[in-house]
């Protein structure tokens, strides 16, 4: 597949990584796409416009006004693109985005356009980690924007550690993977998808729980729907699904009532991935009030929760693909070959909390995956969406 007939639209600001930008639309024409280029006034201190121009094809976009003094119409730049990237990103850019602040050419196309935008910031290490570009990173996300997670590594001041914008292949991949047409091994095949926590109530306004934000079951269903699957996914309590999704999304609260929809549903699907943190135990008894604060101690009784993925291990039919994840903080190997034998699975996804940037919560995952067949491939980390897409990789050699 080629990006030929795609509009991509590159936004670029005034970040070191802004060298890297001619790259990326190397790739991308060369690909096929019809690639543009915009920049900010300080993004023309890093890479020249003649360069971005050359590379593109394409005049760059950096004015309301064109050299020859006509008007530069940025309505027209948002709805001509099919995608717009922002690469590298700066915390100031960032900060005008999510604030609604226009004041140059690029922000008012970014608010113009219809397409979806991805952002791809890249800054140095403390101020990656600043809590004001944390917490507008997070509104970003919350707003729809795509944000690749910056990467690990050494950076223009010297330091080592995450800041580094995503390497010009990397964004490529994934401009790539998005535009995958549904003529894939997956079109017309049924998915069956668990994500998220479950919440095991102990009165109605305490639970036990974990943290996971289902993240990575919201990636791959996005996945498998763009490959052309027909997507079941059932959702533990989460904060990432907003009732837009192209796909139907089942939402449970219980291990138990994620159970009963595992069982209903199973024995349609083609394939079944468990990604749920399902709580392996829940309390013996709920009460029906508010447990009192007492000043003593507290004793609960715990019993086992239904065990989903050795459920469809045991009722597995013929042709039909079973994937289950698991996380560890030791003897990771061994604890997912034997999850692995154990639950009749096709393919283990292992991650580990001792991995940085890797477990709940993250939007990023370093995985391992484990076969059946004892074959086993691991994975750099990454944005949980592209690990979507290698998951989905691997498990294409079962059709």
């Amino acid at each position: 597949m080629s990006l030929r007939g795609k509009h991509i639209l590159l936004g670029v600001t005034g970040g070191i990584a802004a060298y890297k930008i001619p790259l990326l639309v190397r790739l991308l024409v060369k690909d096929g796409a019809e690639v543009r280029v915009m920049m900010t006034p300080a993004a023309r201190e890093f890479v020249t416009p003649l360069t971005l121009s050359v590379v593109s094809r394409h005049p760059v976009g950096m004015d309301f006004r064109r050299p020859d003094g006509t008007w530069n119409n940025h309505v027209e730049w948002g709805r001509w693109a099919d995608l717009l990237l922002v690469a590298p990103l700066t915390a100031n850019t960032l900060a005008k985005i999510v604030n609604g602040q226009a004041d140059n050419f690029l922000l008012t196309v970014l608010m113009s356009t219809e397409a979806p935008v991805w952002l791809a910031p890249a800054m140095d290490l403390e101020m990656y980690r600043y809590p004001a570009v944390q917490e507008n990173l997070k509104k970003a996300r919350s707003m729809g924007f795509r944000v690749f997670p910056a990467e690990y590594g050494e950076l223009a001041s010297g330091l080592q550690g995450q800041g580094r914008m995503p390497e010009p292949e990397s964004l490529f991949e994934a401009i790539r993977e998005y535009f995958t047409p549904a003529q894939t091994p997956w079109r017309g095949k049924k998915v069956l998808i668990t994500a998220g926590p479950t919440y095991e109530h102990l009165d109605p306004v305490r639970f036990i729980g974990n943290h996971s934000s289902g993240k990575t079951g919201k990636a791959l269903a996005e996945a498998f729907h763009r490959a052309g699957a027909e997507v079941t996914l059932i959702m533990g309590p989460n904060h990432v699904i907003d009732g837009s999704e192209p796909y139907k999304v089942v939402p449970i609260i219980s291990a138990r009532e994620m159970f009963e929809q595992v069982k209903e549903r199973l024995d349609q699907a083609d394939a079944a991935v468990f990604a749920a943190a399902v709580a392996d135990y829940r309390p013996a008894d709920k009460a029906n009030k508010k447990i009192k604060k007492s000043g003593e101690a507290l004793s609960l009784q715990l019993v086992p929760n239904p065990d989903i993925l050795a459920y469809a291990g045991r009722h597995k039919k013929d042709g039909q693909i079973i994937v289950g994840f698991a996380l560890e903080t030791d003897r990771e190997l061994e604890n997912a070959r034997e999850k692995l034998e154990r639950k009749n699975a096709d393919m283990i996804v292992l991650n580990s909390l001792r991995d940085p940037g890797a477990g709940f919560g993250t939007d990023t995952n370093r995985i391992t995956v484990l076969h059946r067949d004892g074959k086993i491939h691991r994975y750099p980390l990454k944005d949980k969406q592209q690990l979507a897409y290698d998951i989905i990789h691997e498990m294409e050699r079962y059709l």
